[in-house]
């Protein structure tokens, strides 16, 4: 089921597309300058597993009080598109950071497993603004900071979908913060009702989620490693290619003209990096650029 669209949302959308074109070469940017920012939760385990199992072999025991009370811990993502040198050697990733909404509390009273004091794991089970501006601060702007590419020139664009807790581009103590970095940091807001205009949603969070699924954590400590691993694990190769597939979303949209109702264009990507042949970005048809523009300036005529 996909989000219903305003007539307001199609406009942003087809913009938010003209804008992703760079107008020199015709061709939609390369974004490695984008960062994209989203959170999902991740459960100790689902409601129904599959398991193989031999012959006359009993299944694993599983029980909990609740399936609507299952363990969840959400995580704040940061992804940019991977970079390779001329040998195709990665040479940036593009794994900024995978942050959970958790807090280290120490124990009121002592048990039996540990004393009074002792740090343990809290979950934030409730994202506020203030919650998100924090994990900005304290841990995304750190992360570029050490990680990201030192020959990159010019500023890096955060970009953020329309949730609530998500902070205004102008937010006072976030400015302070990036001035305080040196780097050109600049938070961006993806059209609303789009989730799939984000890699996150597109395809990064599936793959994750499929790594993290080959675990069984058994605690919330657990999970939260498990996450972390499958985040690390994850290959840059098939992350490039969720850059690209995002790349063929926007010229479906530019196609249906800013609507929702469009099937995901596939061009074999992996065959095309078999023969060294696969682009670092598509191009859409002049003659749809044209078209996407015309229906821009109708629609802001209101014709």
């Amino acid at each position: 089921m996909k989000p219903s669209l305003t007539n307001e949302n199609v406009k942003q959308r087809v913009k938010w597309c003209l804008r992703a074109i760079d107008q020199n070469s015709g061709c939609f940017s390369d974004m490695y300058n984008v960062i994209h920012l989203d959170e999902k939760w991740f459960y100790m385990t689902k409601g129904t597993q599959r398991y193989y199992l031999l012959p006359g072999e009993l299944g694993p025991y599983r029980s909990c009080k609740s399936k609507r009370f299952i363990t969840k811990v959400m995580f704040l993502c940061a992804v940019a598109r991977p970079r390779f040198n001329a040998n195709k050697e990665c040479i940036f990733d593009g794994k900024i950071g995978m942050f959970p909404f958790v807090r280290w509390v120490p124990a009121k009273r002592r048990s039996r497993n540990r004393p009074a004091g002792t740090l343990e794991l809290k979950l934030v089970t409730s994202v506020t603004k203030e919650c998100y501006r924090n994990m900005l601060i304290r841990q995304v702007i750190p992360a570029i900071m050490q990680k990201w590419p030192t020959d990159h020139q010019g500023p890096i664009y955060l970009q953020q979908d329309n949730a609530r807790p998500h902070i205004k581009v102008n937010d006072r103590e976030w400015m302070e913060a990036v001035q305080l970095s040196n780097k050109q940091l600049r938070l961006i807001f993806q059209p609303p009702n789009s989730p799939y205009m984000n890699v996150l949603d597109l395809g990064f969070f599936r793959a994750i989620q499929s790594l993290k699924d080959q675990t069984c954590p058994r605690n919330t400590k657990e999970l939260v490693k498990n996450v972390k691993v499958a985040f690390r694990e994850f290959c840059p190769i098939k992350g490039n290619r969720v850059f690209l597939s995002l790349q063929l979303v926007l010229m479906e949209v530019m196609r249906v003209k800013g609507s929702n109702n469009y099937l995901q264009k596939h061009v074999g990507k992996e065959a095309l990096e078999r023969q060294n042949i696969l682009p670092v970005t598509f191009s859409p048809p002049p003659t749809l650029v044209q078209e996407c523009v015309a229906y821009v300036e109708a629609m802001q005529q209101g014709v």
